[in-house]
């Protein structure tokens, strides 16, 4: 078993973008958009306002009232939009509830949407043209590559529909020639289906869901799951690693594996914003 180790992973892809932009004349810069006190979106926040400075990309928050209106917020990305000073707009979810997240995601510059989220860079996705590609997935798809994980002809097996993580997961490894399933909640007999995933991506956010039964001998399984267990400090993935790891090829550790991507992907795709728009000028 070979641990696919995000962090290391991410820290020498940390390295070459702080290089890189100590060569910029002008800082890339990062506009984040947080609506309401949800907690664990402040703790994300801050995590990426931590990356920015230690990468020397300039960042913003613009924290709003949760009882902000649609309009209000779309009339914030429109400024965003037109800000040439900014490179990358991020919307942090959730959102309040009255408030529409994907209709605000629309709003998003395509040039500036660095979360993949809007339509135009999910269409060009599916049509497999260059475009941003939501960061855990695209971050996935780095860690393998930074293994030399082949993909061409795997059954791969994506558990979770997420139009965060599920969705674009499967695109890109689709796009990467496996011959892809997705499950999610109303899926029957999802064990027979896992025991025939060559490569096993898991975000559904059920800790220990994936046993050892569940898994084919040599599979390489990827844990996106981030799940806290009450009366526990510990972080659980979606996989029972103790159980499952003796049994893979390859397998991500919660945490440390898939996270740490996810964040090295944005910064990087904040870098790509940056020197596509200045290319333009």
């Amino acid at each position: 078993m070979i641990l696919l180790d995000g962090k290391m992973v991410s820290q020498k892809c940390m390295k070459g973008l702080k290089e890189k932009i100590s060569n910029f004349t002008i800082r890339p810069s990062l506009s984040v958009i947080r609506v309401g006190e949800d907690q664990a979106s402040e703790i994300y926040v801050n995590l990426k306002r931590k990356m920015c400075e230690e990468l020397g990309i300039n960042f913003t928050e613009h924290h709003l009232n949760a009882n902000i209106t649609q309009d209000e917020l779309e009339g914030l990305i429109d400024q965003l939009n037109l800000d040439d000073n900014i490179n990358a707009i991020l919307l942090q979810s959730p959102i309040p509830s009255h408030l529409n997240v994907m209709q605000a995601f629309k709003k998003i510059s395509p040039e500036k949407d660095v979360d993949g989220f809007c339509t135009m860079n999910v269409g060009k996705l599916v049509q497999g043209e260059d475009c941003f590609v939501a960061c855990t997935p695209l971050g996935i798809m780095k860690l393998l590559d930074a293994y030399q994980v082949e993909l061409s002809g795997k059954n791969a097996v994506v558990i979770g529909r997420s139009n965060i993580v599920g969705r674009p997961m499967a695109q890109l490894l689709l796009n990467a020639d496996c011959t892809v399933t997705i499950c999610h909640s109303k899926t029957q007999n999802l064990k027979e289906i896992t025991k025939m995933a060559d490569i096993l991506i898991v975000a559904i956010g059920k800790p220990k869901l994936i046993t050892a039964d569940m898994v084919k001998e040599g599979a390489i399984v990827v844990d996106v799951g981030i799940n806290r267990v009450a009366g526990s400090k510990k972080i659980y993935g979606d996989v029972d690693f103790e159980q499952v790891k003796d049994k893979c090829s390859y397998i991500t550790p919660v945490p440390g594996g898939v996270g740490p991507m996810t964040i090295a992907t944005l910064m990087n795709n904040i870098v790509i914003a940056y020197e596509k728009q200045h290319s333009k000028r």
